[in-house]
């Protein structure tokens, strides 16, 4: 894709763009793509959205007009207003797993923060409609997870999402929340509380501009993002037209782990996962499954994670800390991933050393102490 890498400045563009077209990032790109940057795209005349752009004379007349409507700078304003944040595909805090999915989102609406200890991360999907065992098996795992440093992610529907979500604040653990619908709109209505929570302690992110209603077509496109900010996927209770099931077909094409967790036989909410588990996806019975299918496994096990009694960190070496849960970075992935200058990257590591938390490997590589 030969995009220029873009600045500061040309974010509004991008912004820009995801009013004119949301949930389309393909689109997006392409336009971006041929023109070489979201800014000359968005300059573009008419006669260049056909000629250049490769637009139909209809859609080239739709574009025209929606970029005319938007005042970009109302758009900042209006954001600002509602304390929710904007980041572009090309700055170093967007969610570097999300980079490697064949169609991110060029930009994200978010409130809370994004963190570089949230990768790893685990998806919890399910039902709409569960049974109270599947919520208590979403809540009991996510809490699980949450104590064990990995960060939850999920997409605020009812039932087996919010009963993850849930699971993980329960600890005071991190969770991420991928919406369906702008941020600004609360969908559903009875979730507004814990969507305040979540942004207070985790993040609550989306690729819909403000005012997005939670249209039926929204939902099975967001759901490529909660399986692209994930190692793996854990359905907890679908039925056989659930949309849990669009999540781990993502996962799948993304090359992410697919759990599930077996149920009834006779329950309609267990013959989504069930199915799963025939065509080769792994039977979730514990946490530590999940650990071994994203490669923990053999780095600790739960028991060892929740006991494990951590020297003090400051917030640099807690950082670099979850960073390097399950993988082992170079020093200037290290200075990408966390926003840290090379001199507090370069201290935090030292002092990791010290406390006996890192090492570094062959390579200039840097990983935890097993």
């Amino acid at each position: 894709m030969m995009i220029k890498v873009m600045n500061m400045q040309e974010n509004i563009f991008w912004l820009g763009w995801q009013i004119v077209l949301p949930g389309q990032a393909k689109r997006i790109w392409n336009l971006v793509e041929r023109f070489g940057s979201p800014k000359t795209a968005w300059e573009a005349s008419f006669n260049e959205l056909v000629k250049t752009g490769g637009c139909s004379t209809e859609v080239a007349l739709n574009l025209d007009r929606k970029k005319k409507d938007i005042e970009l700078d109302a758009e900042i304003a209006r954001l600002d207003k509602e304390g929710i944040g904007y980041i572009t595909y090309h700055e170093p805090s967007y969610p570097e797993p999300l980079k490697n999915i064949f169609d991110p989102p060029p930009g994200l609406f978010y409130k809370g923060n994004l963190m570089s200890q949230d990768n790893p991360a685990v998806a919890l999907v399910g039902s709409r409609r569960p049974t109270y065992y599947g919520k208590s098996v979403a809540e009991k795992v996510a809490a699980e997870l949450a104590e064990s440093g990995l960060t939850v992610v999920s997409g605020l529907a009812r039932g087996i999402d919010s009963s993850a979500h849930r699971g993980a604040l329960k600890v005071s653990g991190r969770t991420i929340a991928v919406l369906g619908n702008g941020i600004d709109v609360v969908y559903p209505g009875e979730n507004r509380a814990l969507q305040d929570n979540i942004s207070l302690s985790g993040a609550v992110i989306s690729e819909y501009p403000l005012g997005s209603p939670p249209e039926a077509w929204h939902f099975p496109v967001r759901n490529r993002i909660i399986s692209g900010l994930s190692r793996a996927v854990v359905v907890i209770e679908a039925s056989e037209r659930s949309g849990a099931l669009i999540t781990a077909d993502c996962a799948l094409e993304q090359g992410r782990e697919v759990l599930a967790v077996p149920g009834n036989i006779n329950s309609p909410v267990s013959k989504g996962t069930n199915r799963l588990i025939k065509q080769g996806a792994c039977l979730f019975e514990k946490v530590e499954d999940i650990f071994e299918e994203i490669g923990l496994g053999s780095l600790f096990g739960k028991s060892e994670i929740k006991t494990k009694t951590l020297p003090k960190m400051n917030r640099e070496e807690e950082n670099i800390y979850h960073l390097l849960i399950g993988n082992s970075y170079d020093l200037d992935v290290i200075i990408n991933q966390t926003g840290l200058s090379a001199q507090e990257v370069l201290a935090a590591l030292m002092f990791l050393e010290i406390k006996g938390l890192v090492r570094q490997l062959p390579g200039g590589l840097y990983a935890l102490r097993e």
